[in-house]
């Protein structure tokens, strides 16, 4: 009875970790999150990036359908009240009809028109995380027939902080067509349509 005792007690001493194999597991699970959290973050940044991409794509494409349904110019930029910004592409994106069908009105919003005839359609909700989003022009503005109203194409860079090789851009044709960037030469990088990497200055 006594001898089948200690055995008990001997065989419960064997369970559990050394400390050499507590310090080895550590180790290990150290190298692997020195290794992953680095590949877990780009991962992050880049499906950030490929939503905002996607979404500037569908605001382009509602944009120029409403453009072509309801016979009116309609515009894309960030309002600053009414007027469109120059710059700051990175805040809220307004996409909005214009009542006077004319390209000299379709940067400023007048929704005190009586009776209303000027709306807002669709609004982007601004970058995160301190990107950097620029455009070529001011405002993107498509006539009734889908085409760009303003002359030349347009280009969209969207720009993600401190990973510039991360960058994607949509680019709008005269046409009214709109294309997402995509990396043509397989070095991680995209290109625009034209095969230029797509930079932010």
């Amino acid at each position: 009875m006594l001898n089948r005792q200690s055995h008990i007690v001997l065989h419960r001493t064997h369970r559990g970790f050394t400390l050499v194999e507590l310090i080895v597991g550590i180790a290990i699970i150290g190298i692997l999150l020195a290794v992953g959290v680095p590949g877990l973050s780009q991962f992050t940044i880049k499906s950030r990036v490929d939503g905002e991409i996607s979404e500037l794509h569908r605001i382009m494409l509602t944009a120029r359908n409403t453009a072509i349904n309801t016979g009116q110019y309609v515009t894309v930029c960030p309002l600053s009240g009414i007027n469109c910004q120059t710059t700051n592409w990175h805040n809220t994106l307004t996409v909005f009809t214009n009542e006077a069908n004319t390209l000299a009105n379709a940067k400023v919003f007048q929704s005190t028109l009586v009776p209303a005839s000027e709306f807002k359609i669709k609004v982007k909700n601004a970058a995160k995380g301190g990107d950097k989003v620029q455009s070529t022009k001011q405002a993107i503005v498509f006539s009734p027939t889908g085409k760009l109203a303003s002359p030349g194409p347009v280009m969209i860079k969207y720009c993600p902080k401190g990973h510039p090789d991360l960058s994607r851009a949509v680019e709008i044709s005269l046409s009214g067509r709109t294309y997402a960037s995509d990396d043509i030469d397989n070095d991680n990088k995209d290109e625009d349509r034209s095969g230029n990497e797509i930079t932010c200055s």
